[in-house]
């Protein structure tokens, strides 16, 4: 299944020593869904301060693959919600930073 992120897979996931089955997963049902990460937790360890970028990849078994990426700084200085949105497969994405 991971092989099938193909952008992720070519960029570096094929070097991975350790396990990393927690990072993806199958495509969620349409709608609007809400991720929350805390810095410092084991989903998402200490970052160091720097230019940065969430990237949500879509796709599908046969058909529509799509890749957006939102790049922001961290830590954040101010709060801020930048946002993109899909052509094809995906809807708005929106990141949620808070000082």
């Amino acid at each position: 299944m991971l092989k099938d992120l193909r952008q992720w897979w070519r960029r570096g996931g094929r070097e991975l020593a350790v396990p990393v089955d927690g990072v993806t997963g199958a495509t969620k049902p349409a709608g609007k869904h809400q991720l929350s990460f805390t810095e410092g937790t084991a989903a998402m360890p200490k970052l160091a301060p720097g230019a940065y970028k969430l990237v949500v990849e879509a796709a599908r078994e046969v058909g529509g693959r799509e890749v957006v990426s939102i790049p922001f700084q961290w830590p954040p200085t101010a709060a801020a919600q930048p946002t993109v949105s899909g052509k094809e497969e995906l809807g708005e994405i929106k990141l949620e930073l808070k000082p």
